[in-house]
């Protein structure tokens, strides 16, 4: 049997676990083309709230009665295709699922890693990672010396950020939700200082710790804290768009400041990432972040929760903020 978490009713805003139900099914044979992976680990993701709203976003909705998007890493049980044995470590889109029976197309990359433990192909070697890498000096270009802010800086995302910017030569302010957080900031991840969001307004303590402006920001959250960093840009700053965490519905667009004459002012530059629009880089960046592992410079954290069970309050717990690094399933 195959144990799935399927979506059943479409949220307002970020899906709880009523929004979901667990269900059993037989395991699908494979038609010519096809493989079925045994998955091992499920991914959760910020963007998933974007992949189940009604209108969608960069990806068609979800739809009602199906399993769940969602990213995973497992192991081929079943193969009828040539590029792909039985035996083989994976990842792809194969959903909120014990087992998939997929198409070739489906697979995101063959798993060749086999020296580091293979629930990071889903997050510092995966979508996470490699996000934090492209993003970064595609969109954000910084250069040594430069100033460098993250938001959500303990994530999976905002951690690598940091990391990626101290090994390329700049120095990365960090803004994270409770004292725990910013401790993993400064003391895990090599943030260069690190801002308790949570604790009110962070404009002075912004502009204590970049007395020069900001010349980077990595921004995933949108929000009130975009708008504190928006004003302590630097001449010829960088704005690198991968997240709106802080926004709870778009059904009505939000009012708040806006950000054109900080631009202008600042001859500023902001851009929007998605990971799917660089997936020809994905292999090399994958290559490149599991070299900087293996020499020690980059550390990653995972939270992980256990069984398919875990899976219809886990998206909700994420936007919870209850997660401390890349939040997975083991099944």
């Amino acid at each position: 049997m195959n144990r799935q978490c399927r979506l059943t009713a479409r949220p307002t805003g970020v899906a709880q676990a009523e929004h979901f139900e667990i269900v059993d099914g037989p395991v699908v044979d494979p038609a010519d083309g096809e493989i079925v992976v045994r998955n091992h680990y499920l991914s959760v993701e910020p963007a998933m709230r974007g992949w189940i709203a009604d209108a969608g976003n960069y990806a068609a909705p979800v739809a009602l009665g199906s399993v769940m998007r969602s990213l995973a890493a497992g192991e081929v049980i079943a193969s009828r295709h040539p590029d792909y044995a039985v035996g083989d470590r994976v990842t792809g889109w194969f959903g909120w699922q014990q087992v998939a029976t997929v198409s070739a197309d489906a697979v995101v990359r063959r798993v060749t890693e086999t020296d580091l433990p293979l629930s990071a192909s889903l997050g510092i070697l995966g979508i996470n990672g490699v996000t934090a890498l492209l993003a970064l000096t595609r969109v954000g270009e910084p250069v040594a010396g430069e100033t460098v802010v993250v938001s959500t800086a303990a994530g999976s995302v905002g951690s690598a950020v940091g990391q990626i910017a101290g090994i390329l030569g700049c120095r990365a302010v960090g803004i994270a939700g409770g004292p725990d957080k910013v401790r993993d900031c400064l003391e895990t991840f090599g943030f260069g200082a690190a801002l308790d969001y949570r604790q009110g307004p962070i404009d002075a303590a912004l502009r204590t710790a970049c007395p020069d402006g900001v010349d980077v920001y990595f921004d995933n959250v949108s929000g009130p804290i975009s708008d504190a960093v928006h004003r302590q840009l630097a001449t010829g700053a960088r704005v690198v768009v991968c997240g709106t965490a802080a926004i709870a519905d778009w059904s009505d667009w939000p009012n708040g400041p806006r950000v054109e004459r900080h631009l202008l002012v600042r001859r500023a530059r902001m851009q929007g990432f998605v990971i799917f629009d660089h997936m020809g880089a994905y292999e090399g960046a994958v290559a490149r972040l599991a070299d900087w592992i293996r020499e020690g410079r980059l550390v990653y954290r995972e939270d992980i929760l256990d069984g398919i069970e875990a899976c219809p309050d886990a998206l909700a717990g994420l936007y919870r903020g209850e997660n401390r690094g890349k939040r997975l399933i083991a099944l």
